[in-house]
């Protein structure tokens, strides 16, 4: 960081690196002479240094910079010049604001400006693809990169100027302005977010001045002046929020407003009152709080009545109207019927937190406020005289709704009432802080509550009524609407009705009735059960009084005696309860004596160490007074010696002299000593001092003479040497002259060789422009042509990435088609396969059953012979399990013989005879006797001739 000198230095510096183009260097050293901490002292130049520093921090968009920059300055001209910080701060709020204009206005001339280099062409590529690629509009773009850069550094001063200035009662003003401004800002550019961190950050500085009261020049709020201005930022930022619709934020602004005035327990002014209350009953009509909108308007009306004597009879009467209006807009029955304590108690907590603000009472307390209500706010609108002041029209609309009892042409006496309210309204001339007056936005809750009166009156002189003569009563609505507002009012148990549709009614009933049925239905049932019961079994008579009173004495008896041993047990319990108990507390008691007997143990190591430190420290202390004994004892010794030495008398007593004393001594002793050799060279100062003056004395005459010899010889050679100088300057003149005559005649060739030079040098300069200007149009065509041809290769690469692009969904087209195709083709294949094979089954069996039918015929009516492998007949027959055809025809062929083929269709017959019958390996030769005896029936063995010859020609026959 480089040093200055002053701070002039530093000023010129950072000019000169400006005018050079290092900004950013200029900064660095403005920053630096600013936190320095050798030019903490305040000066003109420091404000001159301030404004170059701002302008730059501006110019580069450093708000950083500027922050610390202007925190280092508010310490240095604090308590000198409080007003040149106020000149910073305001320049440097300037100078972001016109930054932020002049971008905007940059903004705004460039989207409409025309910037086009080929007019045939709509667009340049270079845009097409920005917007292509961005979606952005050029507006957008313009913004997003002028004129958002600008606004948030705009944003970012106000932020940091309300730091830097706030809690300071000597910037309390600029303060105020600041925050205005920047609640400006917010309301012309639409910022919503903004506005909100910027009002919590209001909030915390008032909140941050009350938690730390302690500061040095901390604003007092109890002062007129300081009050008025945290007033007046409250008030303007309750009337941005309502303009920008931020009612959530609005309301937070009331309840800074009321939070302020509870600080300094004071009230505002009554314009302040009425903006308050002009803001409050907004608020509460958009969140549809109907009955704090109502008192709203009371209290304006009563601060309108007592305070503003401009006050017009016909304004009086329209808020008059509209107090009276907006109290009738309050729903008649209470919202929370039915609802959980919980949800009672927050609403009560709600409540009587509105109720301090509409009210604005500052000293009285919370739980002497009254509920605020419909009836008690319709009985303060006649006890006000509020009805008295409001039009014909709404007095007739409020007796109808509130005293009327016939229901019938209720809603026609209302309709031309609310009518002639629709059309009324307007500005209120005579008090400009009132919104202007439209009593048309509260016709809807009239209908409302007019349909509920008529259903109240309707309710309490008929017990039922037809939809269709209740639609007819209701012109304002259709009967849909009506049910709906029907629902809600049984729901909030302010009518007793039902619908019945199948029969086009509705019926009308007591509120209480339901709740009274349902609350006794049990007792009632239980009394006609006893008396149904005596009417079946009534009680025997004749039976004595005695008789009677025997089972009962038997039930009694038994009842006490099981209370008896219920007791008993009871009594049981309770013993082991507190014997339990006993066993508890005594348990508790030792775990307290031996938690009380380990702390006294710890407490008394705790002695025992201290007490051995204690005896330490003192040891350590007769140590170190003993060595300072030993110390005093030498000081002693060597002071006795120094006293003999000089002639003094000895210091008596050295055993109870401590190394204090003897200090005190020394130093006393050194004193006197200094004391004494200043008096010394005193003396030998005023003895030089004489000796000083005579020798001065003595030579002053010969040092006159010597000057005067000096002075003689000085003129004399002034004299000579300017008599020497004259001649010189004579010979000078004279070589001159002659020089110039010399060189006059050479004067002519002089002109003419510089213009020859001229002439030479003009020709080689519109030679070299001619070359560049060519030069120049070869650049344009160039670069013309370049960027014909880069537009035409853009143009061929797009068409071919579209012609590929093409050729690729075309080729995957094709590929998913014939993938499709040979599916399809499988699928089919797949299906005439299975086909082939299930007919191919049907044949087989086929064929077994007709072969089957023929071994019946040829074995006549002989039994069939069971063999050995067959399943026995009980046993369920298990279906094998399906195979592909290929694979049945290769498991069902049999192994080929030796020289005859077997066609698949015989397999079945030949596994058959296999079973049944010798193998073609043994066919020849004839069964053992006890095979014969064993399987075969006497009647086949015995005429084997016949059989033998038959069996193998029949197998024989099979083959063929």
């Amino acid at each position: 960081m480089a040093t200055f000198a002053r701070p002039e230095n530093a000023l010129k510096r950072a000019e000169e690196l400006i005018n050079v183009g290092q900004k950013q260097e200029a900064l660095e050293a403005l920053h630096g002479f600013i936190t320095s901490r050798r030019y903490r002292a305040w000066t003109k130049t420091h404000e001159k240094i301030l404004f170059k520093y701002v302008e730059l921090c501006v110019e580069m968009r450093r708000g950083r910079h500027a922050k610390d920059g202007l925190i280092q300055y508010r310490g240095i001209c604090q308590q000198v010049n409080i007003a040149s910080i106020e000149e910073v701060i305001k320049y440097f709020m300037q100078l972001a604001t016109e930054k932020a204009e002049q971008a905007r206005n940059e903004a705004q001339a460039l989207e409409e400006a025309l910037d086009i280099d080929d007019l045939e062409a709509d667009k340049r590529p270079e845009d097409l693809m920005l917007s292509y690629v961005s979606g952005e509009k050029g507006r957008d773009r313009s913004d997003r990169e002028l004129v958002t850069p600008w606004f948030k550094f705009l944003w970012e001063t106000y932020r940091t100027v309300l730091e830097i200035l706030r809690n300071n009662s000597r910037l309390e003003a600029l303060y105020a302005m600041t925050a205005h401004r920047a609640f400006q800002f917010c309301k012309q550019y639409k910022r919503t977010t903004e506005f909100r961190r910027l009002c919590e950050i209001i909030r915390n500085h008032l909140a941050n001045l009350n938690k730390y009261r302690d500061q040095r020049d901390r604003p007092d709020l109890s002062a007129p002046e300081s009050l008025q201005l945290y007033l007046d930022t409250r008030f303007e930022q309750l009337k941005v929020a309502t303009e920008l619709e931020l009612w959530q934020e609005a309301f937070r602004s009331v309840e800074d407003i009321y939070g302020l005035m509870c600080m300094i327990k004071k009230t505002p002014k009554p314009p302040l009152m009425v903006v308050y209350y002009s803001k409050l009953l907004e608020i509460f009509w958009m969140s549809s709080s109907n009955l704090y909108h109502a008192y709203a308007w009371l209290k304006l009306f009563t601060l309108q009545k007592s305070f503003n004597k401009n006050l017009s009879q016909k304004d009086l009467q329209l808020i008059a109207s509209c107090v009276v209006l907006a109290a009738l807009s309050v729903p008649p029955y209470d919202l929370l019927h039915g609802a959980s304590h919980l949800e009672l108690e927050n609403e009560k907590e709600r409540s009587l937190r509105i109720s301090n603000l509409i009210a604005f009472d500052v000293e009285s307390k919370t739980e002497n406020r009254e509920m605020l209500s419909r009836s008690s706010l319709l009985l303060d609108l006649v006890s006000k005289g509020v009805l008295n002041c409001a039009s014909h029209e709404i007095k007739d609309l409020y007796n109808i709704l509130e005293h009327e009892v016939l229901p019938l042409d209720m809603a026609l006496k209302v309709q031309p009432l609310l009518n002639k309210i629709s059309s009324l309204g307007g500005k209120v001339a005579s008090a400009s802080s009132v919104p202007e007056v439209q009593l048309s936005r509260y016709v809807p809750c009239l209908e409302k509550l007019a349909t509920l009166r008529l259903l109240q009156r309707v309710s309490q002189v008929y017990q039922s009524m037809t939809i269709d003569k209740l639609s007819k009563l209701v012109p304002f609505f259709d009967f849909s609407a009506v049910e709906k507002i029907s629902v809600d009012a049984v729901k909030n148990n302010f009518l007793a009705m039902k619908l019945d549709y199948s029969k086009g009614s509705i019926f009308f009933g007591k509120k209480s009735l339901e709740s009274e049925g349902l609350r006794d239905h049990l007792s009632s049932f239980s009394e006609s059960l006893c008396k149904a019961r005596t009417m079946i079994y009534p009680p025997p008579k004749g039976v004595s009084k005695l008789g009677e009173a025997v089972p009962d004495l038997v039930e009694l008896v038994e009842k006490e005696h099981k209370k008896l041993l219920a007791r008993k047990s009871l009594i049981e319990k309770r013993k082991e309860e507190q014997e339990r108990h006993l066993l508890e507390i005594e348990r508790e008691e030792e775990a307290k004596r031996l938690k009380l007997q380990k702390i006294t143990e710890e407490a008394e190591k705790k002695r025992l160490a201290s007490e051995f430190e204690q005896m330490k420290n003192q040891r350590i202390l007769r140590e170190i007074e003993e060595r300072e004994l030993e110390e005093a004892q030498a000081l002693l010794q060597e002071a006795e010696k120094r006293g003999k030495k000089k002639g003094k008398k000895p210091v008596l007593e050295g055993e109870k002299i401590s190394k204090k004393v003897l200090m005190e001594l020394a130093l006393s002793e050194q004193i006197r000593e200094k004391q004494e050799m200043e008096k010394k060279i005193q003396k030998l100062a005023k003895t030089m001092d004489y000796l000083e003056r005579a020798k001065r004395e003595e030579a002053a005459p010969v040092i006159e003479a010597e000057f005067q010899n000096r002075l003689r010889e000085e003129e004399a050679l002034y004299e000579l040497e300017k008599q020497q100088e004259t001649e010189q300057s004579r010979k000078r003149h004279t070589g001159d002259l002659e020089e110039k005559k010399r060189l006059g005649r050479m004067l002519e060739c002089k002109k003419l060789f510089e213009e020859r030079i001229l002439n030479r040098r003009r020709a080689e300069y519109n030679q070299l422009k001619e070359e560049r200007d060519a030069r120049f149009n070869q650049m344009i065509r160039s670069r013309h042509l370049e960027r014909e041809t880069r537009r035409k290769i853009l143009f061929y690469l797009r068409n071919e990435d579209q012609r590929q692009k093409r050729l690729r969904e075309e080729e995957e087209a094709r590929k998913r088609e014939e993938m499709e195709r040979r599916k399809k083709e499988e699928a089919e294949r797949k299906a005439k396969l299975d086909e082939i094979a299930e007919k191919q089954r049907a044949r087989e069996r086929e064929l077994e059953e007709r072969e089957k039918k023929r071994r019946d015929e040829i074995l006549g009516r002989v039994p069939a012979i069971p063999s050995r492998f067959e399943p026995p007949a009980t046993a369920p027959a298990v279906e094998p399990p399906p195979v592909s055809p290929a694979v049945a025809a290769q498991t069902a062929a049999p192994a080929p013989a030796r020289t005859k083929y077997i066609p698949p269709s015989r397999k079945v017959a030949a596994a058959a005879a296999a079973d049944s019958g010798p193998s073609r390996m043994d066919g020849d030769r004839p069964p053992p006797a006890g095979d014969r005896d064993r399987w075969r029936p006497s009647s086949f063995s015995s005429g084997s001739g016949g059989s033998r010859t038959s069996w193998p020609s029949s197998r024989d026959r099979d083959r063929r």
